[in-house]
């Protein structure tokens, strides 16, 4: 049984759950900001309005339910009409330990950076940033181990690729604790390219809770077998975020390396998301304010840079978020 047969079967088992629909939870959340770019002396500002989204949860029975997000504010295109929508799947458990979820999902590489919601992040990696697509049509399966501990598999179609491509990516992930201060997102993935090669990452995604100080601590190493270095195109990012009250200090900062060395006997690199020879530094600090005490309604205020650019970007915004049905 080849990869799009195990898909379209996954489908079909829940499509007739379909009909039953109800509708739990809907909201829109948005994000609007004034960023301004400074560099040697040159000031430019402007507004942004960069999150506009409709986030839909549901159930159709006891056992199926649904979850759709949407943004408002991104155009589909030719070669991706769901471009816009990262969230619009079925998702099963026919038991308390097994879920199966079926169709356009989040691709799952590990990383608290990458598993954020887009809305909640003010500046990415580079490896984040420039990869093609962070969702796509697939089938999830995730069995529970026990407490909070679970291992997941995972096959969609490619993050290095656009929209319904018949390249695939197949992800194993274990999520869990090590302690109960100490929570993880750890993916193996071996991803299929536009050239039809695979280059395999290791991603180690780590969240440590202590006391009111949250950290996260990503590793992410991508390597194609034929490389001489496995442990040469890497990305390592840092987040603290310190909680007094309905404050949050927050600071952010990451590394990423790719070794000139690593492209194939055709000259075409092995990873075709963060280029060969190519360093990235990037990082930022803020502080952001919750006036009542929840999700509602946020404000920031944020510095960051990074070394492609070298501007000195300092952004003030607000997050707000309103609920139209919440049973």
């Amino acid at each position: 049984m080849n990869v799009k047969t195990i898909i379209i079967s996954a489908f079909l088992l829940l499509a007739p759950f379909a009909a039953r629909a109800e509708v739990d939870t809907l909201y829109f959340d948005a994000r609007a900001a004034y960023n301004e770019a400074v560099k040697g002396g040159r000031y430019t500002g402007r507004f942004l309005g960069d999150h506009l989204n409709v986030n839909i949860y549901g159930t159709m029975t006891d056992k199926v339910g649904f979850r759709i997000r949407h943004r408002l504010n991104v155009a589909p295109t030719a070669v991706d009409p769901l471009r816009a929508t990262d969230w619009a799947a079925l998702i099963w458990r026919p038991s308390d330990k097994w879920t199966v979820t079926s169709g356009k999902q989040a691709i799952l590489v590990g990383g608290y950076e990458y598993d954020s919601m887009p809305i909640d992040v003010y500046f990415y990696s580079n490896f984040c940033n420039n990869l093609p697509q962070g969702y796509a049509v697939g089938v999830t399966t995730d069995y529970k181990i026990a407490g909070g501990q679970s291992v997941t598999f995972q096959v969609v179609n490619s993050p290095l690729s656009y929209g319904f491509s018949d390249t695939f990516a197949y992800n194993l992930a274990w999520q869990g604790h090590i302690t109960p201060w100490w929570h993880t997102i750890w993916t193996l993935n071996a991803v299929e390219d536009n050239y039809r090669r695979f280059i395999g990452y290791a991603a180690l995604g780590n969240h440590l809770v202590l006391g009111n100080v949250a950290i996260d601590l990503d590793l992410i190493d991508r390597a194609n077998l034929r490389q001489d270095n496995i442990f040469s195109d890497y990305t390592f990012i840092t987040k603290v975020i310190w909680s007094v009250g309905k404050w949050n200090y927050c600071g952010k900062i990451g590394f990423e390396r790719n070794d000139a060395a690593n492209v194939d006997a055709n000259g075409i690199a092995y990873d075709t998301v963060m280029a060969p020879g190519y360093d990235y530094l990037y990082g930022g600090c803020g502080i952001e304010y919750f006036p009542y005490g929840d999700n509602k309604l946020r404000l920031h205020a944020i510095w960051f840079r990074d070394s492609d650019n070298h501007d000195n970007n300092f952004q003030v915004g607000v997050t707000w978020r309103f609920d139209l049905i919440k049973r």
